[in-house]
């Protein structure tokens, strides 16, 4: 028997308008649709006028599902899964599915749509060529900190998602850890009361501060780590001097120095050759 197939389909985040029409056709094709919550995704399907079979996969019994969903996927039965809004996977069940399948040879495919990772990042007016999402920020002070601190360094733009009972205390966090950077807040994507907070971290954290409340789905952009400062050029010739004390032909020297802070290595080399 020819396995089923496993489509990855992303959901609207907000506005249902924005639901793709190949979204609409495989929803209304496959044989079982895996959702999160049978409600939400209920009412979405009522809303395409689509009638299907679901079955609850949240992170709470995904890894007893994935062996029923497989079995399903052996007899040829395909299976749409889908998250409670925008792209499965990305800080929603999904992921120990996909390897499973991709472990047995079943075939997955992606029906890619709304993501707000992606919405918030573009729109954010931040750097978007290289980025990296980090999901929740943890609950706990200590995990959090310890968090914050690996990436503090990232040069990347960071995305992150946030519920609004905690941004405040996050974005104060954030400021003390990674300096005022910019920083954009995005809030209700796609939905009537969609808006983006941009500023540094302070100046969005006072807005909030000053509003009392903010409620709606969070998705919170920081600006990268600067770039390391260079050390002048005397500690570098310094530090080329040392190497050259201890062996180092000058060139070499003035290569490993640079390399190692990032800058070029012809003044350091000058330097060595001509000390004044």
């Amino acid at each position: 028997m020819v396995n089923g197939i496993l489509y990855l389909v992303a959901t609207p985040i907000g506005n249902l308008a924005d639901v793709s029409t190949r979204a609409r056709e495989v929803l209304d094709t496959v044989d079982l649709v895996a959702c999160e919550d049978t409600r939400r995704t209920g009412g979405l399907l009522a809303h395409l006028m689509i009638e299907a079979r679901m079955i609850s996969f949240f992170e709470g019994n995904e890894r007893e599902r994935v062996p029923e969903l497989l079995r399903e996927l052996r007899a040829g039965r395909s299976i749409a899964l889908v998250s409670d809004a925008g792209t499965p996977g990305l800080s929603d069940p999904g992921y120990r599915l996909v390897r499973a399948c991709a472990e047995e040879g079943i075939e997955v495919r992606i029906v890619p749509g709304a993501s707000a990772v992606i919405s918030a990042l573009v729109i954010s007016g931040l750097p978007t060529d290289r980025f990296s999402f980090e999901g929740f920020v943890p609950r706990r002070e200590g995990e959090r900190r310890r968090r914050l601190e690996e990436i503090a360094a990232d040069r990347r733009t960071l995305v992150f998602f946030e519920s609004p009972k905690r941004i405040a205390g996050t974005i104060e966090q954030m400021r003390e850890m990674f300096g005022n950077r910019r920083a954009a807040l995005a809030r209700e994507l796609t939905k009537v009361h969609e808006e983006v907070i941009r500023g540094s971290l302070s100046e969005i954290g006072e807005e909030i501060i000053a509003r009392g409340e903010i409620k709606g789905e969070i998705v919170l952009v920081v600006e990268g780590a600067p770039p390391p400062q260079a050390p002048d050029l005397a500690t570098l010739v310094g530090e080329a001097e040392a190497l050259v004390a201890a062996g180092t032909k000058k060139r070499q020297a003035a290569q490993e120095v640079a390399r190692e802070h990032g800058t070029h290595p012809n003044a350091i080399y000058e330097a060595l050759i001509h000390p004044r």
